[in-house]
């Protein structure tokens, strides 16, 4: 789970600080009708500018970092099981004389509950980790199309 959280992290810091003409790397073109290096970076900006508006994706922009907050809050899980648990167990241990005995087993049972909600909450994270990838590829398939298309009206031959 750390790895995916480091990974998260590189990748935002590495779209953040992106330019439009990074996030157009893997695009080549060509200028057919002999567009200055000037010229060129000025349509790669607009072609950029419009992509994203009818994509509706940017590919510099920061990738949400929601996982570690759900990781944090899954963590959390097993401690409010076990002070519930252990409550309980003090309130169930009292009527039957030993308080203390009844805490302990509600504890250890508290936060069983507790790594369960934890395991269920991570399994939903990585759900919706996958399904917000398979969104973001389509996006981002959306935006290169966008950008060809625009370069290509512009007098580029885009590969």
């Amino acid at each position: 789970m750390n790895r995916i959280l480091l990974w998260a992290a590189t990748v935002s810091f590495a779209a953040a600080i992106a330019s439009p003409s990074d996030a157009q790397q893997d695009v080549f073109i060509y200028p057919q009708k002999g567009q200055s290096q000037e010229q060129q970076s000025k349509d790669r900006n607009e072609c950029h500018t419009w992509a994203v508006q009818q994509a509706g994706f940017d590919p510099n922009a920061p990738v949400a970092a929601s996982q570690a907050s759900l990781q944090g809050a899954a963590g959390g899980e097993v401690i409010r099981g076990g002070a519930r648990g252990a409550a309980l167990g003090a309130i169930g241990g009292a009527i039957a004389g030993d308080a203390g005995k009844g805490a302990a087993i509600g504890a250890a049972v508290g936060g069983g509950g507790g790594v369960i909600r934890r395991g269920q909450a991570e399994r939903q994270a990585a759900e919706e980790q996958a399904q917000q990838t398979a969104l973001s590829e389509e996006q981002r398939a959306n935006y290169q199309r966008a950008v060809s298309a625009c370069l290509e009206a512009r007098g580029y031959t885009v590969k």
